[in-house]
């Protein structure tokens, strides 16, 4: 049984966009290791930009750097 963790920062992803991506990572694995979707587990988690960071900086001050 195949589990997926998707990290992603909390910024106005859409319903339909989160089912993409479920739907799209099943299929990957479907196609690519031969799983079985019935049985492959996706879960999304949104962090907050407060709680990421990239080259030792906050993402939300990255932001705002532009």
């Amino acid at each position: 049984m195949p589990y997926v963790n998707i990290k992603i920062t909390d910024e106005q992803v859409t319903a339909e966009q989160k089912a993409a991506l479920i739907a799209g990572v099943t299929q990957l694995l479907v196609d690519v290791l031969n799983k079985n979707p019935a049985t492959t587990v996706v879960v999304i988690d949104e962090v907050n930009t407060d709680n990421w960071g990239i080259g030792g900086e906050v993402v939300t001050v990255l932001r705002k750097k532009g």
